[in-house]
């Protein structure tokens, strides 16, 4: 093992895990926002409010997130509207494709965790919530919402370490984030095994920060008291 290499390019490694964390954060958080409203939608009794989330959640759910990033980064270039579009500018840049991409596909994975949470919520405490004289969005939003965000944290904090993994992908179309910081480098050291093995102990320090954080939230939230019947 070749330690000189490591710390001679642990700065270009440390720029790689930034980029990843920065391109993680925002497909979670952009991806959670557009979950919402399709989870909600998700848990409606009425099957053609579920249809079009269904839809969306069954394409995403069920294809490669590489062929999503391919579709994106390539496909969206083969049409003249939008070559000639104002979202060009963003839709050519590698960086904002990734982006783009990785919150449509965790948004879908988020949604059915929602759904699941909702429809997880005891009975009783929406039937407490409309004896007080709540409405339906009353309801939603002081008693569903919050119950099903304590459910579901434990299922939303894996969506996100998968997430981190999945984010290798952007060296895919040029991002040098972790990944491709470390496929760079190997190019010029012919070193794989200890670059490799160096952007390896990036992602586990990276994933364990994130399972801490997770587990000091569901400890401030009471996670585990709030699942009993």
């Amino acid at each position: 093992m070749n330690w000189e290499v490591i710390i001679k390019y642990l700065p270009r490694l440390l720029e790689g895990a930034a980029l990843t964390i920065e391109l993680v954060a925002f497909a979670v958080i952009a991806g959670l926002i557009l979950a919402l409203p399709m989870g909600i939608a998700r848990a409606s009794k009425h099957w053609y409010v579920r249809a079009l989330p269904y839809g969306y959640i069954f394409f995403f759910r069920g294809t490669p997130l590489l062929v999503q990033l391919f579709l994106v980064y390539y496909g969206l270039a083969q049409f003249d509207i939008v070559r000639h579009g104002p979202l060009w500018p963003y839709l050519r840049d590698p960086y904002w494709c990734t982006v783009i991409t990785m919150t449509m596909h965790t948004a879908a994975y988020i949604a059915e965790i929602l759904r699941g949470a909702i429809q997880a919520v005891p009975p009783g405490e929406i039937e407490a919530a409309r004896a007080l004289g709540m409405s339906r969005a009353q309801a939603m939003l002081y008693i569903i919402l919050p119950r099903a965000a304590r459910i579901g944290l434990p299922a939303y904090s894996n969506e996100v370490i998968l997430m981190l993994k999945a984010s290798a992908l952007a060296s895919t179309v040029t991002l040098l984030e972790l990944t491709g910081m470390s496929r760079t480098i190997i190019a010029r050291t012919y070193l794989p095994v200890e670059i490799f093995f160096a952007a390896g102990v990036f992602y586990l320090v990276i994933a364990y920060v994130m399972v801490r954080a997770f587990k000091l939230l569901e400890r401030m939230l009471r996670v585990d008291a709030c699942q009993g019947r």
